[in-house]
């Protein structure tokens, strides 16, 4: 849509909005990134929290050679299926209620049953029409998902159901599969395995940390979420450091650049004391677009090419940025909060938080652009 784009481009010019800018063709080259990963095994692009904050459907467009997508809420699925999607949409924690049911065979959605009274919902049901089925199988997350030694009995009762179709998918959720020396996740793959001996149906065990460390556990189908947007699943390492590329760079303006004495108290609370006399930058973002208020000074900026930090507190519209170093920046100079050259796990580390958090708190203000 060049012409919606060109519309935005000039907005932006105009405004002191925060612009997050959605690259299209990084969301591509992570998912045939993970078909590399996957050996084989289909993926399964999961979009919930509006595409972890990138917006659902566009991340949906760039990623509809993706197998299937799964989804948090029925609602997704009504977005999807709007959008014109024709692949398998999974509802990750299936039917909330009864009446979810029928809304989701309208949507030919799959529906991820984990607990006993999804069970007694299809049991009950009399709409005759087969429902795709994830039986999601607790290995030791203690989360969703039922009991191995519960897995052949319920297994046997949903096959025995003829409102249910005859493919029943195995899965599980890993719990610490990103600390590729812990021996939990291990122990998972084995509980799931001897829960599912023996039992027909493809196996999906693998998110995205799965993916990258326990090629043990790429079974038939794998569900990525993390990567697909370029981000960290493992503490201390960003999604380059395995080859994915950030889908997200979150931009603004200096709307003001003005000079400090030594001595000067900046910001709320005046936290912060001038160390020289020094120049400092006033950047149009803040908490009120999703920034977030726990970074805390040093935590860093691009501007100009150049690495620097902010200072003071982060207010609802504002952050103050040192410019001692930059001393040709000026009044609308582009502010690099996060993207290729800046990791969002950097400036999550900063904040006492992980990436999927900050992509996924854009708030209305932040004007959201596409390039490929």
């Amino acid at each position: 849509m060049p012409g919606r784009s060109s519309e935005r481009r000039v907005a932006v010019s105009m405004s002191r909005l925060a612009t997050a800018t959605i690259h299209l063709g990084a969301l591509r080259h992570n998912l045939a990134r993970i078909r590399e990963h996957a050996s084989g095994a289909r993926v399964m692009a999961v979009v919930k929290a509006d595409g972890y904050g990138h917006g659902l459907e566009r991340v949906a467009r760039a990623l509809h050679e993706a197998d299937a997508f799964g989804v948090a809420a029925i609602a997704d699925g009504q977005r999807l299926r709007a959008a014109g999607h024709r692949q398998r949409i999974v509802v990750l924690s299936g039917p909330d209620s009864a009446g979810d049911l029928a809304e989701m065979r309208r949507l030919d959605l799959d529906a991820v049953i984990h607990h006993q009274s999804q069970l007694d919902w299809l049991a009950d049901d009399a709409d005759g029409r087969p429902l795709r089925v994830w039986l999601k199988i607790d290995s030791g997350m203690h989360r969703l998902g039922f009991p191995a030694m519960r897995v052949p009995e319920v297994h046997a009762r949903l096959a025995a159901m003829p409102n249910v179709a005859d493919e029943i998918v195995l899965m599980t959720h890993f719990a610490a599969s990103d600390e590729f020396e812990n021996c939990l996740t291990a122990r998972q793959i084995e509980t799931f395995r001897t829960a599912t001996e023996g039992l027909p149906g493809p196996r999906a065990l693998s998110n995205s940390a799965g993916v990258l460390g326990w090629p043990d556990a790429r079974g038939d189908w794998v569900r990525v979420g993390g990567l697909l947007y370029g981000l960290s699943v493992v503490e201390g390492r960003c999604g380059a450091d395995f080859g994915y590329c950030p889908a997200m760079t979150l931009g603004t303006r200096l709307i003001a650049v003005n000079d400090l004495h030594k001595g000067d108290r900046v910001g709320y609370a005046a936290t912060w004391l001038a160390p020289e006399d020094m120049r400092l930058g006033v950047a149009a973002i803040g908490y009120g677009d999703g920034y977030p208020r726990s970074a805390v000074a040093g935590t860093p900026v691009r501007i100009r090419g150049r690495t620097t930090q902010i200072v003071g507190r982060v207010s609802m519209d504002l952050v103050t940025v040192d410019l001692r170093d930059l001393p040709d920046a000026g009044v609308g100079d582009e502010v690099i909060l996060w993207g290729a050259e800046l990791p969002v796990e950097t400036v999550a580390a900063h904040a006492g938080t992980i990436g999927y958090e900050l992509t996924c708190g854009m708030t209305r203000r932040v004007l959201f652009m596409e390039d490929e």
